[in-house]
This record gives C-alpha cells, structure tokens and sequence, in this order.
C-alpha cells in the first residue's frame, strides 16, 4: 500500500470510529409495556342516539362506550402514557408542524382520547355533514367553543399551554360526544389502542417517573431507570373500584 493510501485508509478509519462513537453516545433509550385490566367488567351501556335521527342512521349496530375500552385479555385502549418526571431540566422540544387530526364521524369525536404538544396544530373535521360544535374545556388554557355547522368541514387550533392533566371536550348539541385531551411540553407520550401497548422511544439516558392516565379509573405512575440506547419494559394494571 502507498504512503497517501494509507493515510487515507487511516482517516476513514478514524472517521468511521468517531461517527460510531458518537452515534452510540446519543443513541436514545426506549420504554414499552402494557396497560391491562383487572376485576369485574362493567356493563356499560351503549351510546343512545336516538336524540338525533341523523346521528343514528349512521350505525347499523349498537354503539360501544369508549370509556373502557378493552381488547384481547383485558389489555386498555384510551390510556394517555407520558413521561411525569425526569427529564433534562431547561431543555425545550419543538412542537410538531404536522397537525393532529380529531374528527366528527358518525357523531362521536375520533380518537376519543388523544394528546398533542404545545403549540402544535389541531385540525378538527366535520366529516358527519350535519352540526356539532367543539366546546373544549381546560383549566390551564383558554376554553373555546366552536360551531362546526354541516358546510363547515375544518377548523384549526393550538393550546399554547402544559396541560397534561387531561381536559374534556364536548358537543353541546350531542351530549353524548366526548374527547379527553392532554397537552404536553415534551413529546415523550402515548396513547394506547385496544391491544394496551406503548412505545415512548428516544429517552436520554436517566431516571423517570411513567404516568398511564384513564378517564374513570385515575393515574398509575410508575418509576424506571434506563441507560443509553437500553429498552425497559414497564406494564401498568388498572382494577375496577372496590378491588
């Protein structure tokens, strides 16, 4: 080999260790788990339409109540997971251009749980063709309620303050449509589907406190400790009261 290869040969070696290094050193950690159920299910009753013909039309089969929502061994949808504690103190996020989508279908508001991030764009559909309003009500933000008549497709809105303690919204006109929306200031957060599993990834290397909120049943917080690029696994089981 040539003395000018091998100083190239030795400058992408070194290259390549270094980009190597550094890729390790921030590789981001990750938590997952699984939010279950346990106890007497309750017989909730299904959404009553009836109020609104044009609401009912919409389904050919009852309406399941999205308040507990279970799948395949009892595993929860409908459960903000967020990171409570531990992150770095001062570092700011920026918020997602990319606007999250609730929507007014079969006059039920989709998804019935959700979170976003300060500043991020909320973009509300009217895909029903028939009146609603969004009245949202939190306590830290400023309340709005917004008409959403039939020829009113899309509106948009942004919380521009931490709210993680989750806020209703609802319809006025349909009282049985209901959301419940958090707000955070980090995007280290979930909201888990019928199957109850979670990912929040790219955690740096720390000690945290993970909260998993539910609409009736309260908070479970529970704490982890992970090191750059591990994965933990953290389940939380919620019981019916009394249990």
């Amino acid at each position: 080999m040539s003395g000018l290869s091998k100083v190239f040969g030795r400058s992408l070696a070194i290259g390549l260790l270094t980009s190597f290094t550094a890729t390790s050193a921030f590789a981001g950690a990750t938590v997952t788990g699984t939010i279950s159920y346990d106890g007497k299910i309750p017989n909730l009753k299904p959404l009553a339409m009836d109020a609104d013909p044009a609401c009912a039309s919409k389904h050919s089969a009852p309406v399941a109540n999205e308040a507990l929502k279970l799948g395949s061994g009892n595993t929860m949808g409908n459960i903000i997971v967020s990171v409570k504690s531990g992150l770095p103190a001062g570092k700011t996020y920026p918020a997602p251009t990319e606007a999250f989508v609730m929507d007014q279908s079969g006059c039920q508001y989709k998804p019935h749980v959700f979170a976003l991030q300060v500043g991020q764009p909320l973009k509300i559909l009217n895909s029903d063709g028939v009146l609603h309003n969004v009245h949202a009500l939190p306590k830290v933000n400023g309340q709005f309620n917004m008409a959403m008549p039939a020829t009113r497709k899309e509106a948009e809105h942004k919380f521009e303050k931490v709210e993680t303690a989750a806020f209703p919204v609802k319809c006025d006109v349909h009282p049985w449509m209901t959301a419940h929306v958090s707000v955070f200031d980090h995007p280290y957060f979930n909201v888990t589907k019928e199957d109850g599993k979670f990912t929040i990834k790219d955690l740096p290397a720390g000690s945290y406190e993970i909260e998993a909120w539910h609409e009736k049943l309260g908070s479970k917080v529970e704490k982890v400790t992970v090191a750059d690029g591990e994965s933990k696994t953290v389940d939380f089981k919620f019981t019916a009261p009394g249990n």
